[in-house]
């Protein structure tokens, strides 16, 4: 029975030491589990670069078959400014917010503008009026 209750001892500290260095075990999954996912993205970008090839080379002998037909039909190739596709307007959902002091600077710059806008158009008329006035008076001859 001693020795029974030696060898659990033993196996004890042994499993004590285990656990306090940080156990050989999960150190070498979490290893393992690090290199196979290097390894997996590893090969998804060398796939990637491969289709990138594929595709690539795909369309060099397109481009080489337009060719022959263009110049088998004397046609000149379209410009490369209309393949650039024109900028799509924003989305007025997914702009930014203005803050508040940008939101008064418009308000500001709005009134200011119907004011100002209201005024010449006052002006505008009051010139006018003027110009009408003097013609007619100019022709009217009282007498």
């Amino acid at each position: 029975m001693a020795a029974f209750v030696a060898k659990q001892m033993v196996g004890n500290k042994l499993n004590a030491v285990k656990g306090a260095v940080g156990g050989d075990d999960d150190g070498d999954d979490k290893e393992k589990e690090e290199e196979a996912e290097r390894e997996r993205q590893e090969a998804i970008r060398e796939a990637e670069e491969r289709r990138k090839e594929k595709h690539r080379k795909m369309e060099e002998e397109r481009e080489k078959m337009r060719q022959e037909i263009r110049d088998k039909y004397n046609i000149k190739k379209k410009e490369e400014v209309q393949e650039q596709m024109p900028q799509e307007e924003p989305n007025p959902l997914m702009r930014k917010k203005k803050t508040p002091e940008e939101l008064a600077r418009e308000a500001e710059a709005e009134e200011e503008d119907e004011f100002t806008s209201k005024k010449e158009l006052k002006n505008s008329i009051e010139t006018q009026v003027s110009e009408l006035k003097s013609t007619i008076e100019s022709k009217c001859v009282l007498q």
